[in-house]
Parts: C-alpha cells; structure tokens; sequence
C-alpha cells in the first residue's frame, strides 16, 4: 500500500499483537501478552527468509516484544501454551499446546491443534498486504487481528471460548487437571476421507464439530 501506516493487532488468547506498515515498506509486530500467565509465541518463515524473533521466545504475562520484518516477508504466528524447558537457558523442552519439536526456537510448524495467524507482506509499497487468521489446524487460543489507520481493513479472528464449547470427540485435555487446552479440527481427529466413509451419524458429528468453531 502506497503512503500507507498501517497497525494490526493481533489477539492470542488475551496476546496482542500488532504490526505497522512504514511509507518505507519497513513492517515491525508487537507482541503483548494479556494473558496472566506465561506463553511461549513461535514463528517460521514462508518464503525461506529467516524467522522473526529467532522463531520462538518466552513472553511473561502484560509483557511485550516488538519484531521487525523485511518487505515481502510471510509466515505465521501461533501461541505455544504450558512449555516447559529444561532450563532458563536451554532451547529444548516441551509445550502443551503448539509444540514445534520440543524446541524453543521453531523451525517447523506447530503441533495441531494450534490457532494460527498468517501474513504475506507485499514486496511492493503499491501493493496489498494478506493477514488472515485460520482454525485449520484447530484451535488452542482466541487470536484477533485488528488493524488501524490508512485503508479500513477488516478485522479478522476468533476469540471466542472455543475450547468452552469444543465437542468431547475434539478435545485435548490436560492430564493433571482435566481442562480442555484445545479443540481439535473435524479433520484431524476424524481423518479426512473419513466423512465420505463412515455414513451420516460421523457426518453430523463433523457438521457439529465445524459449526461450532465457526460459530465463535
């Protein structure tokens, strides 16, 4: 976008993040964390540019970060949640939710089920940028991209309580204490080809399960 500051903001279950749009095509996210805890936000790369942020940080809860980004970048962010790492210092550990290997700096896409919001900048300050937020591969934490000045741009997100109202047959439950952490995609937990395969009574069930996701 030509002479265009634009600012998104992009909600992680109560995480913010946002992004602002030079004249000079320069792109910078912050990241807050509004949650009252800890969690982890991870990003890769899409067009084989190095990853913001070296692909994954802790940010402690009402903290912030900000990320700058080159003309053309795209890529997606998600929410890790429950990570646990070896050390304060070391890279290797787990997550609960949006795992990438056990790393801390991910190299590869998170571990479904995981809310994703993904960006592809234009290369070209005459051209459009692209943010959309996307329950593909299910869903872990509310997200909201709002933007601010410039074009009106849409809002885009979900930040409903999902995992509040994910059907049993979706869920992920936290072993320790029995509380839905994320909510399954119909595909994953049913296999994709399985709707075609298994008659109406698993077909109802996939039309519940997306009927909710889309309804918050």
């Amino acid at each position: 976008m030509a002479n265009l500051r634009l600012s998104l903001l992009l909600l992680m279950a109560l995480q913010l993040l946002s992004y602002i749009l030079s004249p000079a095509s320069a792109t910078v996210f912050t990241i807050k964390n509004l949650c009252n805890y800890t969690i982890w936000p991870a990003t890769i790369s899409g067009n084989g540019a190095a990853s913001l942020g070296g692909g994954g940080f802790p940010l402690a809860a009402g903290a912030s970060t900000s990320l700058s980004a080159p003309s053309g970048w795209s890529g997606r962010f998600w929410a890790r949640t429950g990570c646990l790492f070896d050390s304060p210092t070391t890279t290797s550990g787990n997550c609960t939710t949006g795992d990438c290997a056990g790393n801390l700096h991910c190299t590869v896409g998170g571990v479904p089920p995981v809310t994703l919001a993904e960006f592809t900048l234009a290369s070209d300050p005459t051209r459009l940028d692209f943010y959309d937020v996307s329950l593909v591969d299910g869903y872990n934490v509310g997200v909201s991209v709002t933007p601010s000045g410039g074009d009106t741009c849409p809002d885009a997100g979900c930040v409903g309580d999902v995992n509040g109202r994910c059907p049993e047959e979706l869920r992920v439950v936290d072993k320790e204490t029995g509380v839905t952490i994320a909510c399954k995609s119909a595909c994953e937990a049913f296999g994709g080809g399985e709707v075609l395969l298994h008659g109406l009574a698993r077909v109802a069930r996939h039309v519940r399960a997306e009927r909710v996701l889309a309804s918050v």
